[in-house]
This record gives C-alpha cells, sequence and structure tokens, in this order.
C-alpha cells in the first residue's frame, strides 16, 4: 500500500509510526513543503496513493476525484472541518481522527498564551531589547475569573493547569460534564455568562457552521471591557476584522492565537499593528510526545483499514 503523509516532519518527529508502516510494506510519501498541500501540489502525487496521513490540508470532492484507490484518511489531530466527511462517505472512504492524545500539548499552549497576555511577556521582552524600562501593572490570576468555551479533553486539562494559579473558573460546554467540572472546580454556566463574566475567555470549540464567526463584533460587546482572548482551537471562530476593532476600541485588552482564518497567516492584516496581539503559527500539538503517539494511531488505524478490521476512532 502507498501512503501520502501531509503532516510536516514525519520522519524527523514521527519514527513509531512510520516504523509500523514500513513494517507492514508499506511505501511512505512525505510532505516536502514544511505548510499544507496545496490543491495543484496534491493532483501531482494523489493517483495512485491508498491511505493517507493528513494534516490540515483540504480533503473534498475535488480532491477525492483524483484519488482513485483512496481507502482511508488517518487524521494527524482531531479536527477534521478540513474533510468532506459526507463526500468522504459517498466514495467509500474511511476517515478516522486522533482524539485525546494532543490535550496536554494543546492545554500547554493555551495555559502559555494566557501567562504571555495578560502578563504582556511579549510586549515586555521587545521593550527591554530596545532599551527600554517600563513599569507596567498586572492583575495576578487569582483574582481573575477564566471562562472556557467548550469543555473537551484540552479545556479540561487547561482547567487542571490553572487550578494551582488559583482562578475561579467557569465553562460552557453544548454537552455539560458536571461530574469533571465539579472534580476540578470548574462551574458549568451558560455560554452568555462566559462571554460576560470573564476576564479571560479562552477558546476550546470545534470548528463547525455554527461556530463561525461565533466571536464577533455582537459576542464581544457582550464581554466585559478589556477582556483577553485566548484562541488554540480552530481560526474560523473568531472573526479577526472585528476582533482587531476591539482591540482598537479597548474592549479586548489582548488576543493571543494560534490559530488563524487563513494559514499561512497574512502579515498585512489590521491585528499585527497591535502589541497586545500575539500571534503563534499553528504549532500548539507540535511536541515531541504527541507527534510520537499520534503517528503511530495513525499508522495502526490505516493498516486496520487495508487488512479490513474496524480502525479506532472512525468517523465515516
Amino acid at each position: 500500500m502507498k501512503i501520502l503523509v501531509t503532516a510536516t516532519n514525519y520522519s524527523k518527529y514521527c519514527q513509531a509510526g512510520k516504523k509500523i508502516l514500513e513494517d507492514a510494506g508499506c511505501e511512505i510519501v512525505e510532505n516536502p513543503h514544511g505548510r499544507p498541500y496545496t490543491f495543484e501540489e496534491l493532483k501531482e502525487v494523489l493517483g495512485d496513493i491508498d491511505g493517507v496521513v493528513a494534516g490540515v490540508d483540504t480533503w473534498n470532492e475535488e480532491v477525492f476525484r483524483i484519488a482513485p484507490s483512496l481507502k482511508a484518511i488517518a487524521r494527524f489531530g482531531v479536527g477534521v472541518d478540513n474533510i468532506d466527511l459526507e463526500a468522504a462517505k459517498t466514495r467509500g472512504i474511511i476517515v478516522c481522527n486522533s482524539p485525546g492524545i494532543n490535550s496536554s500539548a494543546v492545554a500547554e499552549q493555551a495555559a502559555a498564551l494566557i501567562l504571555c497576555a495578560v502578563r504582556r511577556i511579549p510586549e515586555m521582552n521587545g521593550a527591554v531589547r530596545n532599551g527600554e524600562w517600563p513599569r507596567p501593572m498586572f492583575h495576578e490570576l487569582k483574582s481573575r475569573t477564566i471562562g472556557l468555551l467548550g469543555f473537551g479533553a484540552i479545556a479540561r486539562k487547561l482547567a487542571q493547569y490553572l487550578s494551582g494559579f488559583q482562578p475561579e473558573i467557569i465553562a460552557y460546554d453544548k454537552f455539560p460534564d458536571e461530574k469533571t467540572a465539579d472534580r476540578l472546580g470548574v462551574k458549568m454556566v451558560s455560554q452568555e455568562e462566559v462571554l460576560s463574566r470573564s476576564d479571560i475567555i479562552s477558546i476550546h470549540l470545534p470548528a463547525t457552521p455554527e461556530t463561525r464567526h461565533l466571536i464577533c463584533r455582537k459576542t464581544i460587546e457582550q464581554m466585559k471591557k478589556g477582556v483577553y482572548l485566548i484562541n488554540t482551537a480552530r481560526g474560523s471562530i473568531v472573526k479577526e476584522a472585528d476582533a482587531a476593532e476591539a482591540l482598537s476600541s479597548g474592549r479586548l485588552a489582548g488576543f493571543a492565537t494560534d490559530v488563524f482564518e487563513t494559514e499561512p497567516v497574512d502579515r498585512s492584516g489590521p491585528l499585527f499593528r497591535f502589541s497586545s496581539y500575539i500571534a503563534t503559527p499553528h504549532v500548539s500539538a507540535e511536541t515531541y510526545e504527541n507527534c510520537e503517539q499520534t503517528s503511530v494511531v495513525t499508522a495502526e488505524a490505516l493498516l486496520d483499514v487495508f487488512m479490513g478490521k474496524e480502525p479506532a476512532n472512525r468517523l465515516v
């Protein structure tokens, strides 16, 4: 079987999964670009591909049409908003993802972005390097209310990490897990209460039509003035033009994000005018531990499909 790996740095960080595939006799084609494939690039390689370990490239009917041998896609991560599941199902292509594995990695990034935003660490670093010696004042997290939009595995891990700072933590989830919330000292509330009460809002929602541009002028106006917004979920959830407007007006005190409406990001966008905007290049899940574990899960899923077995974490 021939496997296309569109996730990046596969040979460098995913030796465990790669060995599983090679030991099974698979031929592996790796992503040479260091970024998601474009459609034109996929056209050059998809003709005889049997399985894919997918990054965040787009997989839709247009792509499936040029992949007649494709039997399975194993998503190197959790979110599958880049994969048209209905089109895959129609064509008999099995799609799996890798839930739960990256929760520690992404939660660490969210915690780091919270601290960087609230303590203005990138700005302070730049000031000292420029020969300045500013004296800003900060609030300690123990005096803050942190709101989590979404309470899945990543948000739950983040709540665990933040508990040592002793903030009040509230959360909204469409399917609330009250038992876990109680164990972690988190109060489950409505989405409206998270928006209106929080000093810091961290987004942990999937990308769906329902959540597209959930954070926009209307919902930002429901927030406290001077709130900090953190996004390690999906770029489509935040309307970036409205976030820039809110930074300009002071409605947002800071916006720290690892995900963007368009990736790679356009640096000419209005957000980059603000020192209170912190951007990292979608690296939340880029840890040695996550890559190794996810490489094994995705390799095993593809081999299960090829052998006629039911793969773990099958979506369609």
